[in-house]
């Protein structure tokens, strides 16, 4: 734990205090503690894996981060106390009836599950977790808890403060729960025999080598799974096929939301027959990822309306950064105001033509009052410190709880600079999320505390002698 001298400690003892110890490691600690060796190994977990972490590696150089990401426990409860807060108002007739009625009608099948793996996405700052965006098939869940057991301390100091946020060692078994418990919501029985992991052009997409772990999760409990693109899908007397064998359940990585391409009918007609079970579905991109349902959830009054309870209002306008829809009539408004924005399209994911209210042109501002866009209240991302290329940096990061039904599952990080999240930052990508507390500093002062007193005394016994 590289934070200088032994004086140097103890003055960022002091500093810390009562604030939150997390953001100083953060900020003060550059120490990697990726092992590459253990990685490969999680990444390779039967032999149609070997070679994946070197495949990842040449064609995913800045997937992973060699540094971890350290939170306090409140952060994570508040963090869990937001997406409760979010689905019990997603939950509301009323909510529902406002969201859905601007989505398309393949929005309002209602067959049960609730989708796997959301994302809610944070930013932390002095006033807490702050909830920039909701995402209905985050990627890189596999990735992170395969990262996060991938992880050795750099030095005794730091070995205390290495808490996961999940028992990563039965985390495999409630990914594949969730998935049991999406066939039990839509009435089947068992288990499902076949399941195909559905893409564009899957092998081209960046995330690939996590739709190889899924399909090893899915031959690990004896089901069937497949990657395919959804030309290689068709739909016979009620049946979905694949190369001659019936689909059950479709995991869907498709970032076509509703459904809507030509080439996703088989698809799309299986998904509203009930004949597949297919997670995450269009209702839950209606209801929780499209932006503005933002602009509902951190708003007070229409909470109020709705009937949510004053405690539940609170929490989220208090975690929500306040988001409005862009019109005409606030264009005056919101131009003068942009240095505190963030421009998000409805539909918009993965950062695509996202804008920084202080970056924006003229030319994009026409394009964002073209309709389409909501503006968020900037909530700055807290910052890593990170060792790369011999080099200490501090890279931007945001925070990620994938989360099923509201429990939260797993929360992992990604660090980046520029604008918005990527992966081409050097020292960047994916970081797991250790969480610690200020009881933590306390135990490793008083250890040290006590190894300076026993080197002291062995010192005197010299000296005596």
């Amino acid at each position: 734990m590289s934070m200088g001298t032994d004086s140097d400690d103890f003055s960022f003892t002091r500093q810390v205090g009562a604030l939150d110890v997390a953001d100083a490691i953060n900020q003060g600690c550059d120490c990697r503690s990726l092992d590459p060796e253990r990685l490969r190994q999680q990444l390779e977990a039967e032999p149609s894996l070997l070679g994946l972490a070197a495949e990842i590696g040449h064609n995913q150089p800045h997937l992973f981060s060699a540094t971890a990401v350290f939170i306090a426990p409140e952060t994570l409860q508040a963090m869990a106390h937001i997406v409760t807060a979010v689905e019990s108002v997603v939950a509301l007739p009323a909510y529902q009836a406002m969201a859905l009625d601007r989505a398309p009608p393949i929005a309002c099948v209602d067959h049960g599950p609730k989708s796997v793996f959301m994302g809610f996405d944070f930013h932390l700052g002095e006033a807490g977790p702050q909830l920039i965006e909701i995402n209905t098939n985050a990627g890189g869940a596999m990735l992170n808890s395969a990262l996060a057991r991938a992880q050795k301390a750099c030095c005794e100091q730091i070995r205390p403060f290495l808490r996961p946020t999940a028992e990563l060692e039965t985390l495999d078994q409630h990914w594949l729960d969730d998935f049991l418990a999406e066939w039990s919501l839509q009435g089947r029985s068992g288990r499902p025999t076949s399941v195909a992991i559905v893409d564009e052009d899957p092998s081209a997409q960046y995330l690939y080598p996590e739709f190889l772990l899924f399909r090893h999760l899915f031959h690990s409990a004896g089901i069937d799974a497949v990657i395919c693109a959804p030309a290689e899908l068709s739909f016979d007397s009620g049946r979905l096929m694949h190369a001659g064998v019936s689909i059950d359940l479709v995991y869907n990585r498709l970032t076509d939301f509703y459904l809507q391409a030509l080439e996703l009918a088989p698809l799309r007609a299986a998904y509203e027959a009930g004949s597949i079970v297919l997670t995450p579905h269009p209702r839950a991109h209606a209801l929780y990822a499209d932006k503005r349902n933002l602009v509902i959830l951190s708003d007070a009054a229409q909470l109020a309306e709705f009937g949510v309870l004053q405690p539940v209002i609170d929490r989220l306008v208090t975690g929500i950064p306040c988001t409005v829809e862009v019109t005409p009539e606030r264009a005056g408004a919101l131009w003068a105001a942009r240095r505190s924005l963030f421009f998000k399209p409805f539909a918009g994911f993965g950062s695509r033509a996202t804008y920084r209210g202080d970056k924006l042109t003229q030319r994009v501002w026409q394009e964002i009052l073209a309709g389409g866009y909501v503006a968020q209240s900037l909530a700055v991302p807290s910052v890593r410190r990170v060792a790369a290329d011999g080099q200490s940096s501090d890279l931007k990061l945001d925070v990620r709880a994938y989360a099923y039904a509201g429990s939260i599952r797993l929360v992992a990080a990604r660090l980046y600079k520029g604008q918005t999240t990527n992966f081409r930052t050097p020292g960047g990508g994916f970081a797991p999320v250790f969480v610690t507390s200020a009881n933590d500093l306390a135990e490793i002062l008083e250890h040290r505390q006590e190894e300076a007193r026993r080197i002291d005394r062995l010192a005197n016994e010299d000296r005596s002698q």
